[in-house]
């Protein structure tokens, strides 16, 4: 199936193309490589950069708003036309803003039609199943948009980078995954990742944000001061698994998002592009409703 927003059929995804990890190549599929691809360096792509901004924070959120009011329409003609269904994945470190893109982008949206799935640790029952069990349950059945707050990623994050599995079982996941998003892509779901980046710097200052009001309090835990310490360890495994999973059927896309602002318009501009090409229509009605008339 191809991509919606294949980048010979939309001026918006050659935009996005500075942004993604490299050539998707479709023989990046894991274990049927020669060698595992090269890794992406996160340091050669700006935090604070702001590619889609309109040029002032004001109007980037004016067109956010009328963006969210926009995917709104699509998302209920989405939902009405049943053909196609719909996975965003959000995945990024602490602070990056997975939950503020929710709100931002998607908020707007009817909740008959959109899921928001938020991931932690696997409970025991999950791990008593393979990696990928919990994940399959949740995808976005037809005419559905599902948002994975982080995502089946983490089984190639967090185990990597505390050497929980070996480097041989880090090859084989990447490989699952894509086979897995591979089979969504030609089942009928489109799976659409993007990457939330933030500078250590900006993760810093959300983080003491956090601290220093008393009402986001619960949103701080000691063990984000402990994965912060392994921040360039983490960064080398993002660099790993965009370039390894980056493909034609599911391409990454890494949103610079040190403004909050910009991150949302950039992610609702490219899902208001990938909606409308999808040539969405409502069912055809009865055409004896045509005659009806109520009394």
């Amino acid at each position: 199936m191809p991509f919606p927003l294949d980048s010979s059929q939309s001026s918006l995804w050659q935009r996005c193309l500075p942004w993604q990890p490299g050539p998707a190549e479709p023989a990046t599929q894991g274990r049927r490589s020669k060698a595992p691809p090269t890794a992406v360096s996160l340091e050669d792509f700006d935090p604070g950069a702001k590619p889609f901004s309109l040029g002032s924070k004001s109007e980037d959120k004016a067109a956010v708003d009328a963006l969210a009011a926009e995917l709104d329409t699509l998302q209920n003609l989405l939902y009405a036309d049943k053909r196609h269904k719909l996975l965003v994945v959000l995945q990024g470190t602490d602070t990056s803003g997975k939950d503020g893109t929710i709100r931002g982008v998607f908020g707007r949206m009817s909740a008959l039609g959109v899921h928001a799935v938020g991931w932690k640790a696997p409970t025991e029952a999950e791990r008593a199943h393979d990696y990928l069990w919990r994940i399959h349950q949740q995808v976005p059945q037809a005419g559905d948009i599902t948002v994975f707050n982080r995502s089946h990623y983490e089984d190639v994050l967090v185990p990597v980078v505390n050497g929980w599995i070996t480097p041989a079982q880090h090859q084989q996941r990447l490989a699952h995954i894509n086979d897995f998003e591979r089979m969504l892509s030609e089942t009928g779901t489109i799976v659409l990742k993007f990457l939330l980046h933030i500078g250590f710097d900006e993760q810093r200052e959300r983080l003491q944000e956090r601290l220093d009001d008393p009402t986001k309090h619960w949103k701080f835990s000691m063990g984000d001061i402990e994965v912060r310490k392994q921040w360039a360890q983490y960064q080398d495994a993002y660099g790993t698994l965009l370039a390894a999973t980056h493909t034609p059927w599911a391409p990454w896309t890494i949103v610079p998002s040190n403004s909050k602002t910009h991150r949302n318009l950039m992610i609702a501009t490219v899902l208001r592009d990938l909606l409308q090409n999808l040539d969405l229509r409502y069912p055809a009605g009865d055409p004896a409703l045509a005659r009806f008339t109520v009394e």
